[in-house]
């Protein structure tokens, strides 16, 4: 690991124009609301920005640690102590709640740049620090960070796209992709439009190539192993559920019901309305179980498998040093134990020996009794009671078996963050154990 001082000046370079690019951006935003949109005041504000930011790039290019600007260190250690598994999720759903519930104001133009501003800012700040740039600033690492960019600018624009149909409609307008419809011929309009954007990225990919080091290492070998050895980003997210489920559930089939998902959406969906335009207000059940099965149970996993899981996947926090010596204490237990031994002070139900197929049969139900029956109720009693209290209303537009293939499909994702929490809270490792026939829930 580099002194800060070495670290410091190998990286003045790229957080100077790192500043420098975020100044001429917000100038450029600056010309255009004086100019164009006649907002001289929010001009000004950005103007200063950028001249704040020239001044961060004049510091960052000297490469002196007393200049460079960085985190404080009580913000980077109370970060790293907010950093843990319970935080980050809880966190990162209260967010979500918070965008939703509030996404009027957040869709505004200018409360965006500053949250953008605001973000590149920290981002800059942060990189000031080793252990920070060193998961951030790695080749493999450099595409994710600008996906989860991308993917905020993205949901941003659609949302915003939302809010202001979902006004329109409350007016009696018609949203605003019924005022544009006209058709669009493939040739030229679509095919120039295509070279345009393969030119421009081919470019970009170009310059990225030279500009940014391939991430190859030396050849595999089964004698040395990456720690810790993780999967591609895509997979990440797969990769984090193998730790609170058995590979048949975490590798098979909750990934085969997210297709079956997608397969019976059209099927389940009884709502009309919504369809090709943007609306949240119209759908508001859609809208929210598709960004919470994305967001949190897919972008946060794959976010946390790429920046918090260090060396013997093991939690750091984002400005710790991933030692491969960290060691953590894991207690889990099964919940035959919990009930069995720790709640009734009694030993797990064993068939005598010599005992036949249904005996032994018998004593393993009787074992995973508590289990059995918690998921029973889960998946078969829960469904019944929400359709005559919370969701009265889509059984009764849905019918019996499109809510009960719904309601199944809902439970079973909820599966995920509901494991993980008892992972967390209580040590719980398996609700269902049953090794003898490699069955573990």
């Amino acid at each position: 690991m580099h002194s800060p001082e070495l670290f410091l000046k190998d990286v003045s370079g790229f957080l100077g124009g790192y500043y420098a690019a975020i100044a001429i951006a917000n100038a450029i935003a600056a010309l255009i609301l004086w100019q164009k949109k006649n907002q001289p005041g929010w001009a000004l504000v950005w103007t200063v920005f950028a001249g704040v930011m020239m001044v961060l790039c004049g510091l960052a290019l000297t490469g002196s640690p007393s200049l460079v600007p960085a985190l404080p260190a009580a913000v980077r250690a109370a970060v790293n102590a907010l950093s843990g598994p319970v935080i980050y999720t809880l966190g990162t759903t209260a967010l979500l709640v918070i965008l939703f519930v509030f996404r009027k104001f957040f869709v505004q133009p200018m409360v965006a740049w500053t949250i953008l501003n605001v973000s590149l800012l920290a981002m800059g700040l942060s990189m000031a620090d080793a252990n920070f740039a060193s998961i951030v600033m790695k080749p493999d690492n450099v595409p994710i960070v600008g996906l989860v960019f991308l993917l905020a600018f993205f949901t941003w624009v659609a949302t915003k796209q939302a809010v202001v149909n979902d006004e329109r409609i409350a007016r009696g307008e018609p949203p605003m992709e019924k005022l544009d419809d006209e058709k669009v011929l493939v040739w030229p309009d679509l095919v120039y439009t295509e070279l345009i954007c393969m030119v421009a990225v081919s470019a970009f990919l170009l310059a990225w190539a030279i500009l940014l080091q391939a991430p190859l290492e030396e050849p595999a070998s089964s004698v040395k192993t990456p720690n810790p050895s993780k999967a591609p980003w895509y997979f990440l997210g797969l990769q984090e559920m193998l730790v609170y489920f058995d590979p048949w559930y975490a590798g098979v089939v909750l990934p085969s019901l997210v297709i079956f998902g997608l397969m019976a959406i059209p099927y389940l969906d009884y709502n009309k309305k919504g369809n090709g335009y943007y609306s949240i207000a119209e759908r508001k059940f859609g809208y929210l179980t598709f960004q919470f099965g994305f967001l949190e149970l897919w972008i946060t996993l794959i976010i946390l498998g790429t920046f918090l899981r260090g060396p013997n996947w093991n939690f750091f926090g984002p400005f710790e040093y991933w030692s491969p010596y960290k060691v953590e204490v894991l207690n889990n237990v099964d919940l035959p134990q919990m009930f069995w031994v720790n709640l009734l002070d009694r030993p797990l139900p064993r068939p005598p020996q010599g005992a036949g197929a249904l005996t032994q049969v018998g004593y393993i139900l009787l074992r995973e009794a508590p289990g059995l029956l918690i998921m029973g109720a889960y998946l078969v009693l829960l469904p019944p009671l929400l359709a005559v209290t919370i969701f009265r209303g889509f059984f009764k537009k849905m019918g019996f078996i499109r809510y009960m293939v719904m309601m199944n499909l809902m439970l079973l994702m909820l599966t995920l963050p509901l494991k993980m929490i008892l992972r967390w809270t209580v040590n719980l490792k398996y609700i269902i154990s049953i090794p003898e026939f490699s069955l573990n829930f």
